[in-house]
């Protein structure tokens, strides 16, 4: 983190005048926000640095800082900083519902990292949404999606193994999942039936998608149908909702 060149000298609340300091300090980091002079995912100063910008202690900038984050302007990410919001991102739900499409609609660059891919066998859940039998033997790839380097959704994709022999290495040669699907013999696919809830993330769900433990994930279960009407995949994806919402396209 650079030094912000743009911060006033210290001392810059004014005590008095029947305004909390702390609401002062959220006001004046909002104006920036407002402004422009604060972009959107910008990392802020940190709390020491806050602190000794504003002449207060830091329970009063962290008060301060909560307030933003409450209005939604900025996004607190533990043992990270915090951060000026971005816009939200518009997942888009349809019949033919593909991650690096979604996100170009909205002219931000996606791409993934890839967590895990490998044949696992299926629990109740997977089995279930894949119409197999619970043990049977199922490919299970975990990857990060990004929107500008941003992370916006981290899913599990679930393939029938029998079904689909030589898949998980197609998996792991090719760019997309639509490409490795294509190549043994799914041409096509669209999005059959989508399951929304929301719950508050596990620790390793708010690392990876760089979010507050105490704001909700959305969580789809999804499944995916050839143009047989055959299941082809069963997914389940988390989305920040500091930067995601999801809409269903009919």
């Amino acid at each position: 983190m650079t030094p912000d060149i743009m911060d006033p000298p210290r001392g810059e609340a004014v005590r008095g005048g029947g305004l909390s300091l702390w609401r002062q300090i959220a006001q004046v980091l909002e104006a920036e926000i407002a402004d422009g002079r604060r972009a959107p995912g910008v990392q802020l100063p940190t709390e020491a640095q806050l602190t000794t910008r504003f002449a207060v202690n830091r329970h009063t900038v962290r008060r301060a800082l909560e307030e933003l984050s409450r209005q939604g302007l900025i996004r607190i990410e533990q043992g990270r900083g915090s951060f000026v919001a971005e816009d939200v991102l518009d997942y888009a739900v349809s019949a033919r519902t593909r991650f690096s499409e979604t996100v170009r609609r909205h002219n931000r660059e996606p791409s993934g990292k890839l967590l895990e891919l490998r044949e696992i066998a299926a629990d109740n859940t997977v089995a279930a949404g894949l119409g197999i039998r619970p043990g049977a033997r199922v490919i299970r790839l975990e990857r990060l999606g990004m929107a500008d380097g941003r992370p916006v959704t981290l899913g599990s994709h679930y393939f029938p193994a029998a079904r689909f022999p030589g898949l998980l290495a197609r998996l792991r040669a090719a760019p997309t999942i639509s490409d490795a699907l294509a190549a043994v013999g799914v041409s096509d696919y669209r999005r059959q039936t989508t399951r929304v809830s929301a719950r508050l993330p596990q620790p390793h769900e708010a690392a990876l998608l760089h979010m507050p433990r105490n704001r909700p994930v959305l969580v789809t279960e999804s499944i995916n149908v050839d143009q047989d009407g055959a299941v082809v995949e069963f997914g389940i994806a988390r989305y920040p909702t500091p930067r995601v919402q999801i809409v269903f396209e009919t």
